[in-house]
């Protein structure tokens, strides 16, 4: 068994904008997490091609211990707690896997997403059988709703209700942003429709962590996106190649920050 849900962010940027602020964003959250032995190891980034497909893969390991639960950590050995994560970037199509060597085949999250310039309407995008398709909950993010973010990760500066870009004139984004964006078809938009299977074989275990996966899946979705809209100004306008420039500035500093120092941050970044 596996547990599917599809989680659905709308935001007010066109797909061509969200590829450069998806890898930006990435790249400035991973700093949050990474510190005194913790975080995220950049393996491999590099351009791949397969079958037709052309994009970005990376590989990075998540030296996260202090993110899983408490009674995970009582029972798991330390191999237990390494992640990998595997992902091939053909955008407006997103690939991610991740495993654990010591789980092997029972355990698994793979993230399936597509972009598209919508605002979220369409029904099983990722072409699902019909039968699968009636067991995947739809969970629709609202960047907007302050509700829909935990207290703990509640910062004022990462609040598109109170955001307003320089760069572009968009933001702060009141309660009926999306109604307003809708009756304004030049506005660009986007949705990210992102598809998230959980796979979790571990007697007893099995709901309690799978639930869990999704919870902690829905907030990092939130979260990123919230800051991806509020650091606007800082990544649009930037190319590929700044991007590219910044991410191998990223994966050397992130290594020396793993090597030393103390985790900053508290907000997860895996994010294909």
């Amino acid at each position: 068994m596996v547990h599917i849900k599809e989680y659905r962010v709308v935001v007010p940027c066109s797909v061509e904008e969200y590829q450069v602020g998806q890898l930006y964003s990435v790249a400035e959250a991973s700093k949050n997490e990474t510190g005194g032995g913790e975080g995220i190891e950049v393996l491999t980034n590099e351009p791949y091609e397969k079958e037709g497909e052309k994009g970005q893969y990376t590989h990075k390991i998540y030296h996260l211990k202090s993110k899983v639960p408490g009674f995970v950590k009582m029972i798991a050995p330390e191999g237990a707690l390494v992640f990998h994560e595997k992902a091939w970037n053909a955008y407006p199509f997103c690939r991610t896997i991740i495993t654990n060597e010591y789980m092997k085949d029972d355990f698994m999250i793979k993230i399936e997403t597509w972009h598209k310039p919508d605002m979220g309407g369409q029904e099983n995008i990722h072409q699902l059988d019909a039968e699968t398709w009636k067991t995947v909950d739809v969970v629709l993010i609202d960047i907007a709703d302050k509700t829909q973010v935990e207290a703990a990760d509640y910062k004022p500066h990462e609040d598109p209700a109170l955001f307003h870009s320089k760069k572009t004139g968009r933001g702060p984004l009141g309660p009926e942003w999306k109604e307003e964006l809708e009756s304004k078809p030049e506005r660009p938009r986007m949705c990210a429709y992102k598809l998230v299977t959980v796979k979790f074989k571990w007697w007893g275990l099995q709901s309690k962590i799978e639930n869990f996966i999704h919870k902690q899946e829905k907030r990092i979705f939130t979260n990123f996106h919230r800051q991806l809209f509020c650091w606007i100004d800082n990544w649009h306008g930037l190319t590929m190649a700044d991007i590219r420039r910044m991410e191998d500035e990223t994966q050397r500093e992130l290594e020396e920050m793993r090597q030393q120092g103390s985790v900053r941050g508290t907000t997860a970044s895996a994010e294909e």
